[in-house]
């Protein structure tokens, strides 16, 4: 019994017999000793070699646990040496042969522990061959020398174990030292703890790897390991202290601290727990052990601030899956997740199955239950944001908390009142409207904060529908809501882009509600809209009026900006039938005083409907201004009113003209007028198509019609008393009205070329204005071209020259036949016998004509023609064009005749016969082959050398001095060789010096010096 006492005491935890077990085992199985030797090396190199300093606060949380006290730990490296000192439940004979036995943990049913898989100690082995664990009830020692020892006692103690002894030189003497424990002298425990592990590093590595682990202990672990209260690390003497304490600071379930050298960091938590139980169903794939730990625990927790608000996550605490200690699977959110998750073998990793998919799923429940501890605001931080990649736990889990996270009232309006995503409505006004959400929250109750973030990723991943200004807008249409509440919402949203605000609604004077501030009137400090109702203009409420209505296209209400109103336009245009002209003919009265516009701008303000003397209602354009000289000048059947003395009286002559009621003559404007056959869809005036016709022929008669940019006319010029014109053209010859007479029309043809031509009211004077009883065309100006004083009268001095010219009296040959109509009227002028045409005149003129497109002319009847060397008027089929002087003799028809080289075209022109055409030209003399004389080389140059010369010369049975036949010149008499020659050689002004020189060649060289003086 003493003895059995004894060893008792030198081994309380009956290591031997642990010992004797394993190597019997090993002997009987080699195998196993190899599956043994595999295990702790895959646990020392591979899944735990970096998690001793993790595994020995899981064991020190579990035994303060065990033994229902808080948990402190002490964690020293000094030197070669690695101490880990906890308080709670000693070592036990359970303990041990759990700590030997790497699969078979003594925690089995113990709910509340953290380690569940009796492997975690065997993370020493990597950093150490010498491990020592000590409590009050004795100490343990797992050591490879002695382990060695042992296995090599048991191979030299019975030589049949060849098959072992193969496997451990394989292994070149190393033996699995955690299956053989040995017992150990007493360790000295640090005051304050129950137990210690020391460890005796293999080498300076190890030693290195232990105090990088050493420094990365935080908060962390704390977390995790809600069995621990206090962990105390000494490195080389240096010393940090993590605490952990219930409650602490405002609105945390939890806080922790970090205190060392380098400060103090304390760390507040808000946590949400949820624990059940697991169906048999869930766990069917599971091991049997892990089959029987039904109960599941989850925890979130959130770092806060003094606030309450998500405070970044500490520097220590990874973002992965704890379980609960962390593992290798990650879990990118700004919250941490503890649970009862199945890890793989190396418990790194979350391992798939129906265990992990319920958790995930309880997990994603309570986090929405999250959540909702927190501020809308605040829990916006929460939310997960979309990623790309990530782990299958991750991506599972931002997949499962989606939906329900759309569906969890966690947000909060902008009343204050809490709302799910999928309800919510977030407004988007693209940067500014400060203050918009409030405005509208009695009317969209689920809209959230205006302070919000519309960006925040958390709302895009929440998809919270964005009411943006475009939608906000079209919400607001039927809105009923006084004008000053709009001009509220406007001043809100002053700041905001207005791309999308074209829609918004305002409200008008007259009770309506509009859409769009385009074009809308907005009322002015100097302008109110007393009489918008009668003109139909649409105004913005006074009270609703503000700046940005301006910005988004309304229009400052002033009198002229709502005189040009389309509305007011489209008033006075149908002011003629409305039921009650007056109260519109006021308005635009008084807009017009107060403007300044009137129907030079706006030639439409001549239609308004005003009362006339005789009770009635006519357009202002076609009433007369009581006292308007206009009446001087007027027909008596002129189709004039007089405007009502009321309207004088209240609004004064001056208004009512320029709204177009007429004092003189009136201008008429018109745009873009196209000449072509629909002219008069643009400007009906009297005569506008022959104006046309008459433009085209100026500019060719293109295949398109051309364009008059703008077309000013002269209006109710028809109206006027035929002995009145001299004092209408003295009214027209001042001011803007002289201009419309004056000035030429633009024409832009189709080929981009620009032509003036006279303008219509010119035009139209030039045929029915009088002066001196005459159309202007019919007379010339004082200093005309003299070719025109016997064919034109001359206009009275009383018109100046520029307006006489533009009526188109007369000044020159060549204006004259511009014209379309001018080369008519000069042919019916020069066949009136009773005009007086001289010669040199004539000549001139058909000289002119000459020049003329034959298509402007019309050809005539009778001719001004010369007949034995008298001017006569003769009928032009009796005439002929004088083509070549030879034929002169032979002829005895009147002639036209000009210089000889303009025949063929003024025979064109004039529709008549060359001369040469009705002469047949055959000789009928006798004639002889002579020599030129020497004398015509040195007036000609070049000239023919040869000649038929006649001794009497007939040509046609006349007989002739000269004729030019097709075999050369004939001639008979020294003049006619002169003439022959001179015509033949294009040098027809020096017929007489030759006939000179050849009659006297003593002569010759006097006359030619003479010639060169010319």
């Amino acid at each position: 019994m003493a003895e059995s006492a004894a060893a008792a005491a030198a081994d309380p935890f009956q290591t031997a017999e642990l010992r004797r077990r394993v190597l019997a085992a090993w002997a009987d199985a080699p195998a196993r000793f190899r599956e043994d030797a595999n295990a702790e090396e895959d646990f020392a190199l591979g899944g735990y070699r970096d998690r001793v300093v993790v595994e020995l606060a899981q064991n020190a949380a579990d035994a303060a646990r065990r033994s229902g006290v808080p948990g402190h730990l002490f964690l020293e490296l000094s030197e070669d040496r690695l101490t880990a000192a906890n308080t709670g439940a000693p070592l036990t004979t359970e303990g041990v042969e759990s700590l030997s036995t790497l699969r078979a943990s003594s925690k089995r049913g113990d709910e509340g522990s953290a380690g569940r898989f009796g492997v975690g100690f065997s993370a020493v082995s990597a950093l150490s061959d010498d491990v020592t664990v000590a409590s009050s009830a004795g100490a343990v020692r797992f050591s490879g020398a002695q382990a060695g020892a042992a296995v090599a006692d048991l191979l030299a103690a019975d030589g049949t174990h060849e098959d072992l002894a193969l496997e451990v030189q394989r292994r070149s003497g190393h033996v699995p030292m955690l299956r053989l424990p040995f017992p150990a002298d007493e360790v000295p425990v640090p005051d304050g703890y129950d137990t210690a592990v020391t460890l005796v590093l293999r080498d300076e590595d190890s030693a290195q790897r232990v105090r990088e682990l050493l420094d990365r202990t935080g908060e962390a672990l704390l977390l995790a390991l809600d069995g621990l209260a206090e962990v105390r690390v000494r490195v080389d003497g240096a010393e940090h202290v993590l605490t952990r304490e219930e409650g602490g600071a405002a609105d945390a379930d939890l806080t922790t601290t970090n205190s060392g050298a380098h400060g103090d960091r304390t760390t507040a938590w808000r946590l949400l727990s949820r624990s059940g139980r697991f169906s048999q169903e869930v766990l069917s794939d599971r091991p049997a052990e892990e089959r029987e730990r039904t109960e599941w625990r989850l925890t979130w927790a959130v770092p806060i601030d003094s606030e309450g608000r998500v405070a970044p996550m500490p520097s220590d605490v990874e973002p992965v899956v704890h379980a609960p200690t962390p593992t290798d699977t990650a879990l990118d959110l700004p919250a941490v997740l503890l649970g009862t998750f199945p890890l793989s073998t190396d418990r790194r990793g979350v391992q798939s199955g129906a265990v992990t998919d319920l958790l995930l799923t309880e997990a994603a429940n309570a986090y929405c239950a999250l959540l909702r501890r927190f501020g809308g605001r605040a829990a916006l931080d929460l939310v997960p944001g979309t990623k790309l990649g990530g782990g299958p736990v991750d991506s599972v889990f931002r997949t499962r908390v989606a939906e329900p996270l759309r569906d969890t009232t966690f947000l909060v309006t902008e009343a204050g009142l809490p709302v799910a995503p999928r309800d919510a409505v977030l407004l988007d006004s693209g940067g500014g409207a400060d203050g918009l959400a409030g405005l509208l929250s009695e009317l969209i109750p689920q809209v959230l904060p205006g302070v919000w973030n519309p960006r925040h990723p958390a709302l895009v991943a929440l998809k919270v529908r964005r009411l943006g200004l475009a939608d906000l807008a079209d919400l607001l249409s039927d809105t009923d809501r006084a004008p000053a509440w709009w001009a509220e919402l406007y001043a809100t949203l002053a700041t905001a882009d207005t791309t999308d605000l074209g829609a918004l609604p305002v409200p008008l004077v007259d009770g309506r509600l509009v859409r769009g501030p385009r074009a809308l009137l907005m009322p002015t400090g100097d302008w109110r809209p007393t009489d918008s109702e009668a003109l139909g203009v649409r105004v913005v409420h006074p009270e609703a009026a503000h700046p940005l209505l301006l910005r988004l296209g309304a229009v400052e209400a002033t009198a002229a900006t709502v005189l040009a109103d389309p509305r007011t336009e489209a008033a006075v245009r149908d002011s003629l039938d409305a039921e009650e002209p007056d109260p519109i003919a006021e308005a635009v009265l008084d807009l017009v005083a107060s403007s300044g516009t009137g129907a030079d701008e706006l030639s439409w303000l001549s239609e308004l409907a005003l009362r006339d003397d005789e009770d009635g209602y006519s357009v202002a354009g076609e009433l007369l201004v009581p006292g308007a000289p206009l009446a001087d000048v007027l027909a008596d059947d002129a189709p004039f009113g007089t405007v009502h003395q009321d309207l004088i009286d209240r609004h004064g002559a001056d208004v009512l003209r320029a709204v177009g009621a007429l004092w003189g003559f009136g201008l008429v404007r018109a745009e873009e007028v196209a000449l072509g056959e629909d002219v008069t869809d643009d400007f009906d005036g009297d005569g506008i198509e022959d104006w046309a016709d008459a433009v085209l022929e100026r500019v060719g008669d293109p295949e398109l019609p051309p364009v008059v940019p703008e077309l000013v006319c002269v209006a109710d010029l028809d109206c006027v008393a035929e002995d009145r014109w001299p004092q209408a053209l003295a009214m027209l010859a001042e001011g803007p009205l002289r201009e419309a007479v004056t000035a030429p029309a633009r024409v832009l043809l189709p080929d981009g070329r620009v032509e003036d031509v006279p303008s219509y009211t010119a035009w139209w004077l030039r045929s029915r204005a009088r002066l001196a009883g005459r159309a202007p065309v019919e007379l010339r100006a004082g200093d005309a071209e003299p070719a025109l004083t016997g064919l034109y009268d001359e206009a009275p001095a009383t018109v100046d020259r520029e307006f006489a010219r533009a009526l188109g009296v007369r000044t020159s040959v060549a204006e004259l036949l511009a014209d379309p109509d001018g080369p008519d009227d000069l042919l019916t002028r020069m066949a009136d016998p009773a005009l007086h045409v001289g010669r040199t005149t004539l000549h001139s003129l058909w000289t002119a004509v000459a020049a003329t497109d034959p298509s402007l002319v019309s050809p005539p009847t009778r001719v001004r023609a010369v007949r034995e060397g008298t001017i006569v008027v003769a009928d032009a089929e009796d005439t002929l064009v004088l083509d070549s002087p030879d034929l002169l003799p032979l002829l005895d028809a009147p002639l036209v005749i000009a210089p000889a080289a303009l025949a063929e075209q003024l025979a064109d022109v004039l529709d008549l016969d060359l001369a040469s055409e009705a002469v047949t030209g055959r000789v009928t003399s006798a004639g002889s082959i002579r020599q030129v004389p020497d004398e015509a080389e040195l007036f000609l140059g070049t000239a023919d050398r040869t000649y038929l010369h006649h001794q009497t010369l007939t040509v046609d049975g006349t007989e002739t001095e000269w004729f030019i036949g097709d075999d050369g010149v004939h001639a008979s008499t020294t003049d006619g060789l002169a003439r022959g020659l001179c015509w033949r050689a294009g040098a027809w002004s020096r017929r007489h010096l030759l006939a000179a020189a050849l009659r006297d060649p003593a002569v010759a060289a006097r006359l030619l010096a003479e010639a060169d003086l010319d």
